[in-house]
């Protein structure tokens, strides 16, 4: 209904190995979302994708639950992440969901809000920045889910590994958002409210956009605080889920 809460959450990282964190996902679903009229998740809702054909446990539990909310109503977007960027057609079907463009814009009660996962706004992390531009080719992205599984999953546990030696090495800032690029996306198309993920740092920033007080919106991770963005008749509120 429409004025239902529109409802925004990323940085889950499902994995077989955080039952936890999927268990606090269902009874967010049940309490949560179920009364909802729609769900974004934006971006590393799993830990690691590596393409739609193989076996990425909890993922066909969590569709079933997806599909269930959306055959009563609810409508779903999924936007990925730099963990999941793999994500396709047929698991986001099996949720009853769609997949949304980076960055996509929403306008619902009388809000124009941009969404986005944020690892974009990184620009400061070149190194980053220069493995994203790779993985994100399409070119790349056929060639990698033509491989064996076990070539993905070897290439995956690489990359995780050297990212971590890389990352520890780098100041925290680096890894954060870069306030030019927020300001120019948030110029670019025209909002003053944006909501992200990817940095696990939950705030809500204020700023100025084209001299208009304007906010940032932050999602956090779901490994101990599980953190959600609700957009309804009052706003949008940044909330903790004690789920």
């Amino acid at each position: 209904m429409p004025d239902q809460p529109i409802l925004f959450i990323s940085d889950l990282h499902l994995e077989q190995e955080r039952p936890d964190i999927s268990q606090a996902f269902e009874n967010f679903l049940a309490s949560k979302a179920a009364h909802a009229q729609a769900l974004y998740i934006l971006g590393d809702f799993f830990n690691v994708w590596l393409g739609d054909d193989l076996d990425h446990d909890p993922a066909p539990r969590v569709a079933e639950s997806l599909n269930t909310l959306s055959r009563q109503g609810l409508a779903i977007y999924l936007m990925h992440g730099n963990r999941d960027f793999l994500i396709g057609e047929r698991f986001a079907g099996d949720c009853g969901a769609r997949l949304i463009s980076e960055p996509y814009l929403l306008k619902a009660f009388d809000h124009k809000v941009l969404l986005m996962h944020g690892d974009v706004l990184c620009t400061d992390d070149t190194d980053y920045m220069a493995f994203r531009r790779q993985v994100r080719d399409p070119d790349w992205q056929a060639s990698f889910l033509a491989m064996p599984a076990e070539a993905r999953i070897e290439f995956a546990a690489k990359a995780r590994e050297t990212s971590k030696a890389m990352n520890s090495n780098k100041a925290e800032d680096i890894m954060d958002v870069t306030a030019s690029a927020v300001e120019q996306v948030m110029q670019d198309h025209a909002v003053n409210e944006l909501i992200h993920g990817h940095t696990h740092r939950p705030a809500v920033h204020s700023l100025q956009i084209n001299g208009k007080e304007a906010r940032r919106y932050v999602l956090g991770d779901w490994d101990k605080n599980p953190r959600y963005v609700q957009l309804d008749e009052t706003g949008l509120n940044l909330e903790t889920f004690q789920g």
